[in-house]
């Protein structure tokens, strides 16, 4: 029973303050939301804080368990390691059967950071960092420094992220109101073959034909 408590305390707490922010969501409100006592918030967190805090990795965390990192054969090359990568990234970020509060609460720490960040990024996202760096130092020059390598990493993970930033201005740009506007399948194959054209491990995403025949024919019409 006190197991379930907590849990609905913690979903509560994602709800309202995805919706409200920390500052302006109260005890008094999650704890009507989820149906406990005022005393629920300090029994199991020790106050809104600590609940803020466990609401936030929830939300990692679920993406997490819900679509774990495959294990990657040993024979398996970088490029194709790459995709794999990727294409858990966006399984991650795009999942529909999510929550919606675990995205709110997420672009709201991302805007604003807390110590809620620095728990995320230790616990999730600097394991993530560390597996993507393997994959890249096997598809880069020898000769490149490690600021290049962290921006070059961070370059991959921010086409991802734009598609989960933005969701709802992709939305209105594609007049595709509900659901993802481009197969996860289809995000991962460009973002993959994006990155391996710009650091030279892969041929153009659009070749130098295609693109001066788009061009003839966009003019033409």
């Amino acid at each position: 029973m006190a197991d379930e408590t907590r849990q609905r305390l913690i979903d509560a707490a994602g709800t309202v303050f995805a919706e409200k922010g920390y500052e302006a969501a109260s005890v008094r409100d999650i704890c009507n939301a989820a149906s406990a006592n005022l005393a629920a918030v300090n029994y199991h967190f020790g106050g809104k804080r600590e609940l803020y805090v466990t609401a936030v990795r929830h939300a990692q965390c679920c993406r997490q368990e819900d679509v774990p990192f495959p294990e990657y054969p040993a024979d398996m090359p970088p490029e194709t390691r790459l995709r794999e990568f990727i294409g858990t990234m966006f399984e991650r970020m795009l999942s529909t059967n999510r929550p919606r509060w675990h995205l709110e609460i997420m672009l709201r720490e991302l805007a604003r950071p807390t110590e809620a960040c620095a728990a995320v990024v230790e616990d999730y996202i600097r394991p993530m960092a560390d597996a993507l760096r393997t994959i890249l130092n096997e598809l880069l020059p020898d000769d490149l420094s490690v600021e290049q390598r962290w921006m070059i990493g961070f370059s991959t993970v921010g086409q991802v992220l734009f598609y989960y930033v933005h969701q709802p201005i992709i939305r209105l740009l594609t007049q595709n109101p509900e659901g993802n506007t481009f197969p996860l399948e289809l995000l991962a194959d460009h973002v993959t073959r994006f990155t391996l054209a710009a650091i030279g491990a892969g041929p153009p995403v659009v070749s130098r034909k295609a693109a001066f025949t788009a061009a003839k024919s966009e003019a033409e019409s």
